[in-house]
């Protein structure tokens, strides 16, 4: 039998960020059998889906529940961040931090740290997935289940460039692992689930939607994250993004916020990426990527007018590295490129990763316009020379700064004489020695304590040669001017 009742339909706007109780309407409906998903509406004859309407995310929390782990680190040395917040120097007033996922760490700077992450189980016979950030410069890593069970782990293979890590647990048995799925497929509007451990607290699900795709946030030449409004908080890092079939999407990584909270804005890696690197980290701890030898910029509408463009898109031309792989090819100042191994590079932040994934030693096609016409060329692929950035020793740590060789690119890029030496300051924290100095990322230090400079190994020497609880004084050139900044001594 069936009997008539009034139930309210509940729009789920922004589910994840709040529900929007003002956004409704009383829909006139036949109650149906107990075990029934869809329902009538009276008057209309449209069927209502319930199970559509409000996702069921309890079978997937209680499926994937034992996949998804803890990580904690500990940490002799203090962890210098990738992502610092941004000076006036560095983004001026208004612009938002894209605040990296650290959960608590210890007292004291030199001191043992913890470092709460998440990670999820992608191969039964003990494999994990996670952010490298939350393992970064780890004396120790510590996995806990969702059993309880704690093992000590293996760090198998890491990639800085795109934030992905690998570790290796042996728990005696095989483990349930969660499968992969296509990111790429992966529509904007889906429901999303996002697991991990917030601020230390084990296994929290938070569900949202897919906001956008592709989106391209300054951390680093292959930013292509899926943005979502599934509440992501510290200590999510690492963590899966499950879509409702019950496969992992994303690695949750990074949020946009004021506060460093979630406000409903969260970066996820897409899983195809990943998949694509975890051989090569399983196999050599490291990845090596294809490389062609240009510097790009972005093509604006103004710029594509001027080249006799119909629209812009593409990658412009700024400089090409002699004898590389794009000057052998015949590659341009000037060209634009459209298309390289035959897929379209619609912006130039397309043409690094497009690069990136193809095989070394390979010939592809480029397709470029020059002087207003198409012109296609033939390029092989050359291996990217390994060009993280390296703190030249603790004693460079402890002032807060990342630095790296001035290498004749490097040189040429920043407008200086390709003979320059020195060392180039690649990352500033905000709040140490170096931030107080002045000194920003792009500078080039010339001296320490009034001796020359060349590379980073005399850089490291002038550092550890300083006196305990005196300045270190710096000669910078930045830009067409130099400048002397003056170190003050960091706690020994």
């Amino acid at each position: 039998m069936r009997s008539s009742a009034r139930i309210i339909l509940l729009v789920l706007l922004g589910f994840g960020t709040g529900w929007l109780a003002n956004s409704y309407r009383a829909l006139e409906v036949p109650v149906a059998e107990a075990n029934s998903d869809v329902f009538t509406v009276a008057g209309s004859g449209d069927e209502v889906c319930v199970r559509c309407v409000l996702p069921d995310f309890v079978q997937l929390s209680e499926k994937w529940r034992a996949s998804v782990v803890n990580i904690a680190t500990e940490n002799k040395a203090p962890k210098r961040r990738q992502g610092f917040r941004p000076g006036p120097q560095e983004g001026g007033p208004g612009r938002e931090p894209f605040e990296r996922f650290f959960g608590p760490q210890g007292p004291g700077r030199g001191m043992p740290r913890r470092s709460l992450g998440s990670g999820f189980i992608f191969d039964g016979a003990g494999y994990i997935l996670t952010n490298n950030h939350v393992i970064e410069n780890a004396d120790a890593i510590h996995v806990k289940l969702t059993s309880g069970e704690e093992f000590d782990a293996t760090l198998v293979g890491r990639d800085p460039k795109t934030d992905i890590a690998v570790l290796k647990i042996d728990a005696g048995r095989e483990l349930q692992a969660v499968p992969f799925g296509d990111s790429e497929n992966l529509k904007v509007g889906e429901w999303v689930m996002a697991i991990g451990n917030p601020f230390g607290l084990d296994f929290s699900v938070t569900a949202g939607i897919v906001s956008a795709k592709g989106r391209f946030i300054g951390q680093g030449n292959y930013d292509d994250f899926i943005q979502t409004d599934a509440p992501i908080n510290p200590g999510n890092s690492g963590g899966p993004l499950i879509s409702l079939d019950g496969r992992v999407v994303g690695i949750n990584t990074s949020i946009f916020s004021r506060s460093g909270g979630n406000i409903g804005i969260g970066f996820a890696i897409p899983i195809n990426l990943a998949r694509q690197l975890i051989p090569q980290l399983q196999e050599k701890g490291r990845v090596t990527r294809g490389w062609m030898g240009v510097m790009i910029q972005k093509v604006t509408p103004d710029i594509a007018e001027s080249l006799g463009m119909d629209k812009a898109g593409g990658a412009l031309v700024a400089d090409v590295v002699d004898g590389g792989p794009a000057e052998l090819a015949g590659v341009q100042v000037g060209d634009v490129i459209l298309t390289f191994a035959g897929k379209e590079v619609a912006d130039s932040t397309d043409l690094p990763l497009l690069v990136a994934q193809q095989a070394i030693g390979e010939t592809v096609e480029v397709v470029v316009i020059r002087n207003g016409a198409e012109k296609t060329l033939e390029l092989k692929v050359a291996e990217m020379e390994d060009d993280e950035l390296e703190l030249a020793g603790s004693e460079s740590e402890a002032f807060g700064l990342a630095a790296q060789n001035l290498t004749p690119e490097i040189a040429e890029s920043l407008g200086l004489e390709p003979d320059t030496e020195g060392v180039l300051v690649s990352a500033v924290e905000p709040g140490t020695s170096a931030a107080d100095a002045g000194l920003r990322r792009g500078d080039v230090i010339l001296e320490v304590n009034r001796k020359v400079v060349a590379n980073l190994e005399e850089y490291s020497a002038r550092l550890k040669e300083r006196k305990a609880g005196k300045s270190v004084l710096l000669l910078v050139r930045r830009g067409d001017n130099t400048v002397f900044l003056a170190l003050k001594p960091p706690a020994d």
